[in-house]
């Protein structure tokens, strides 16, 4: 495969920057509009002209009740949708969607259906993750070649970005509320909508709590990452561990498998780039957790600039506890009469393969919501440039803890019909469980051993 390795162009911000050594620190007075126009997370504060955007306006930690389970319940409950999209009237909003959410009414006309609500922008973080944002606007630069941050506490380095890579790197390094465990599941339906699931226990310590754990920590580190598998019984007893690191290209990310029926931990460097998701049957790569995830050296990226799109938000809907996973997985998608998406502004990035470089993903088109840095909706191609795969993610806010994180991700194969629903937890004990206590040596190899149980 060779495509051209070309410059990063900022078309909206009129900046090109070599992929090498870049500053990207904005001055104080740039930095100020984060008191201002722009939101303490880098978002324009006002509505758009039209108003069919509205201004942010931060959700409350009490917006609504939280349950025994730690589900919460849904702000706008009561609110219908202002219109749906489907097959016969998607050319009238085509200029708001991405060619793969287009690409889904073609492939699934009778069923496929975007319900349009009104916009509430209402994610925010504690105040002490503003204030770190804020100290990396003025202080976070880019190293190796990009694909690097110093000077760097946590969450966002780069809320006024002025390349592609810095958008990236926003989503890679989002607040995620410091430590998590949680119970999700994974499906992998078949064309005729039959599924099986498999069950994970997910464990995350984020940068800005290692300091609590180890006084040495977080140096390189982004995140400790260990995931078990705990059903269907074939698979249960397999952990994986990550260390994350901030700059993969000086120190690659580091894991480790524990496999149950050898009862042996090996390394295992294929849990990274286009290497297979765990138990994914093909439909998901590694950097596809968490929409995109790891070192950004392998593209070319492009800032496009950005635009308005119908993207899922508010997904509360979609994570009701009353709800059964087969309520939620049918045939060829989810069920699109629980999800919720609103008009929003993204950043629009397009990822290359740099000549050389191998990954099953030629060009990957990233839609990264303004107000929260998380990839919304990423299409992806082939060697051929034909749009492959469609990654949707249904963004929920953890309003009682001031997280913004998603509460579905799915990935579309629009050639084989089949499709992937990753982090559903309707039906499990607990929701996600953020700033449980851990330390360091619960994230070693050693340890995998020992978490490995059928």
């Amino acid at each position: 495969m060779k495509i051209t390795k070309s410059l990063l162009h900022v078309g909206v911000l009129g900046l090109s920057i070599l992929a090498s050594n870049v500053m990207a620190a904005v001055s104080a007075s740039e930095a100020a509009k984060l008191d201002t126009t722009l939101t303490p997370m880098g978002a324009e504060r006002g509505a758009n002209a039209a108003g069919t955007i509205t201004a942010w306006q931060p959700l409350a930690t009490n917006a609504g009740a939280v349950d025994a389970r730690g589900f919460l319940a849904n702000p706008y409950a009561n609110e219908q949708p202002k219109f749906v999209i489907t097959a016969q009237n998607v050319d009238q909003y085509k200029d708001n969607l991405s060619p793969g959410q287009y690409a889904m009414f073609k492939r699934y006309p009778d069923t496929y259906k975007i319900p349009v609500y009104p916009t509430h922008r209402g994610a925010t973080v504690p105040a002490d993750v503003f204030a770190s944002i804020k100290k990396n606007a003025t202080s976070t630069n880019l190293v190796s070649g990009g694909n690097g941050l110093e000077n760097f506490e946590s969450a966002i380095p780069f809320p006024i970005p002025k390349s592609g890579v810095e958008v990236i790197w926003n989503h890679i390094t989002r607040y995620r509320g410091g430590s998590v465990t949680r119970l999700v599941t994974q499906a992998t339906p078949q064309t005729n909508g039959s599924y099986s699931l498999v069950y994970f226990k997910d464990q995350f310590v984020f940068r800005d709590k290692m300091k609590d754990y180890d006084p040495k920590n977080p140096g390189n580190i982004l995140f400790y990452f260990k995931q078990e598998v705990t059903a269907p019984a074939r698979l249960a007893g397999t952990v994986l561990l990550v260390h994350e690191t901030l700059d993969q290209v000086k120190e690659p990310r580091s894991a480790w498998v524990y496999n149950a029926g050898q009862r042996r931990v090996r390394r295992a460097p294929q849990v990274s780039y286009d290497g297979p998701g765990t138990a994914a049957d093909g439909l998901r790569t590694s950097d596809n957790l968490d929409m995109y995830n790891g070192a950004p050296d392998r593209y070319d990226w492009k800032l496009e600039g950005k635009k308005e799109m119908y993207i899922a938000s508010n997904s509360y809907k979609l994570d009701d506890p009353k709800l059964k996973y087969a309520d939620i997985i049918k045939a060829g998608h989810i069920n699109q009469d629980l999800a919720r998406y609103e008009l929003r502004r993204v950043w629009h990035v397009v990822a290359t393969l740099k000549e050389g470089q191998r990954h099953i993903y030629a060009k990957r088109d990233f839609y990264i919501d303004e107000d929260t840095w998380q990839a919304a909706v990423i299409d992806q191609y082939d060697g051929r440039n034909q749009l492959w795969r469609v990654s949707e993610a249904h963004a929920e806010n953890y309003y009682d803890k001031q997280v913004p994180w998603y509460a579905v991700e799915t990935i579309y194969d629009l050639q084989s019909g089949r499709y992937l629903a990753l982090g559903m937890k309707n039906e499990e004990k607990q929701a996600y469980d953020f700033g449980f206590k851990a330390s360091t040596s619960d994230f070693t190899p050693a340890a995998l051993r020992q978490d490995g149980v059928r």
